[in-house]
């Protein structure tokens, strides 16, 4: 048996906000639950609108999966491109991909001191998934969109020109201050414990508002059984390593159909994460605990195919959503109340654009970013 335990990701550095629970009856006319990217990006737009704006979450700010994660921003949904083209239509599928780009794009201006641009790698790993990676880069040639043929060291596959990596924590931290110097009232340590039409309540206080938007991804059955049916909460795993120049990362990497990725960060630190098909059915639960099975994959392709040896620093898990259609939820689940979430593993890019194009809809009745992931 390895010796594991959870730990705080690596994006963890430096102190959190230390927002104040929610006291006592506030009122607005939007009520955030969940602060994680999609949740502060629609805090934040909802504020340029000029509404008045509460956020409340069970934790900390970026403390789920938004702070959690691998550190990857791709375009597109969680399916490959030109498997979106088969299942939903290359006009929808290309409509949804330009807007993930878009967003991109100005997540990358909003926060610069985040966000690195070299472009994403996928890499196969088997004759399959080789001839894979040829249709998926014929499919974003074929609409217009930037990618190229690979060979180098990490083998053969794709890159995906413009995508990149970023450091989610921090970027939560900072669209949190954003929102509040607009004047957004956010709250730490503040479980929803009730969502009914015009108020949320917590242990501690009640908001009451005109929109209620759930923006949580893993979980988000919970708060709202009402989507029971329709997604399924999954752990995700990671672990890091100390700096290390053993090898040279440029861009994030996914291989094995998506199910591992890596990057290697600033200071030469490398974070891994994936095998959750490792772990099979245990990985479909809400506990965010890493365990042997996954963390010794993790391990096995750090040390025997990438061949790192530095000493591993972190190790840690997050609780993200996936859905049966392999398309991210937006709807109006009880009167007033809305939920966004489902990302499937890749709501980097598409959390922000959901959570601003939300905001945009329900206070300006302009739901042009949301449309085509609406579309039946």
């Amino acid at each position: 048996m390895l010796s594991t335990s959870s730990s705080p990701p690596l994006w963890a550095v430096g102190a959190g906000l230390g927002l104040p629970a929610l006291a006592g009856d506030v009122y607005a006319d939007v009520c955030v639950v969940g602060l994680g990217g999609s949740g502060l990006s629609c805090a934040l737009e909802s504020g340029r609108l000029g509404a008045r704006v509460v956020g409340i979450d069970a934790g900390e700010v970026g403390g789920g999966a938004a702070g959690r994660n691998g550190g990857f921003l791709l375009g597109g949904l969680s399916s490959f491109y030109h498997d979106a083209v088969a299942r939903h239509g290359r006009d929808r599928a290309r409509a949804m991909y330009q807007l993930t780009l878009d967003e991109l794009e100005r997540i990358a201006a909003e926060t610069p001191e985040t966000v690195t641009r070299p472009g994403s790698l996928r890499i196969a790993e088997s004759k399959e998934e080789e001839a894979d990676c040829a249709r998926h880069l014929a499919a974003l040639r074929a609409d217009g969109f930037a990618a190229e043929p690979y060979v180098g060291p990490e083998g053969v596959g794709i890159v995906v020109i413009g995508d990149g990596a970023f450091q989610p924590l921090e970027r939560c931290r900072t669209l949190a201050s954003m929102a509040m110097r607009q004047g957004a009232a956010l709250h730490e340590s503040s479980a929803a414990v009730g969502i009914s039409t015009g108020s949320v309540c917590t242990a501690q206080g009640r908001v009451h508002a005109r929109f209620i938007i759930v923006a949580v991804d893993g979980a988000l059955e919970l708060l709202l059984p009402e989507l029971a049916g329709e997604l399924r909460t999954a752990r995700l795993q990671m672990l890091a390593t100390a700096p290390t120049s053993e090898i040279h990362v440029p861009r994030p990497v996914y291989a094995r159909w998506g199910f591992d990725y890596w990057q290697q960060c600033r200071d030469g630190a490398i974070a891994l994460g994936g095998g959750r098909d490792v772990g099979g059915d245990a990985e479909w639960t809400h506990e965010r605990i890493v365990t042997d099975a996954v963390q010794r994959a993790l391990e096995q392709r750090l040390r025997g195919k990438l061949g790192v040896q530095a000493e591993i620093t972190h190790r840690w898990a997050a609780s993200v959503s996936y859905t049966t259609n392999a398309l991210p939820i937006v709807r109006e689940v009880r009167p007033g109340a809305w939920a966004i979430g489902g990302y499937s593993g890749t709501g980097n890019v598409i959390g922000s654009l959901f959570g601003r194009g939300l905001a945009r809809g329900l206070l300006r009745d302009d739901f042009s970013l949301l449309q085509p992931f609406m579309h039946a």
